[in-house]
């Protein structure tokens, strides 16, 4: 697992959405995550990050680790509850970026662009809807 950066995040989300992509019995690449999936795991993340980018300092305040936190208890029930968001979550190591955040604000920031960036590559490379 490589670290997140702002130079590479980019890339990783790129090659997490690639490697998600499966051929169907027509020999047509398609991504069996669906879009409402990946949107709705994105609009947890949006919700806290109104409140980050609000905060004064570069640490995050014990109310938004306590939603970041809450935040991974989801992804791991929903990847609980279906296969293809499990791989998803496995693949993007996000359960591991969550985990490197802590209580700095720029590191959160930075684990919302790389989401917004999976979302974007997932539409991109024909994600269902």
């Amino acid at each position: 697992m490589d670290k997140l950066n702002e130079l590479t995040y980019v890339g990783q989300a790129e090659n997490v959405i690639k490697s998600l992509q499966v051929r169907n019995n027509k020999g047509q690449l398609y991504i069996p995550l669906t879009a409402s999936k990946i949107r709705n795991l994105l609009s947890m993340i949006s919700e806290i990050y109104n409140l980050a980018v609000h905060e004064p300092g570069k640490e995050l305040s014990i109310e938004v680790q306590g939603r970041i936190q809450y935040l991974k208890m989801r992804f791991v029930y929903e990847a609980g509850r279906e296969k293809t968001v499990k791989d998803f979550v496995d693949r993007a190591n996000i359960l591991q970026y969550i985990d490197q955040i802590g209580n700095n604000r720029e590191k959160f920031l930075l684990f919302c662009r790389y989401m917004e960036a999976l979302v974007a590559y997932h539409k991109f490379y024909g994600g269902r809807d």
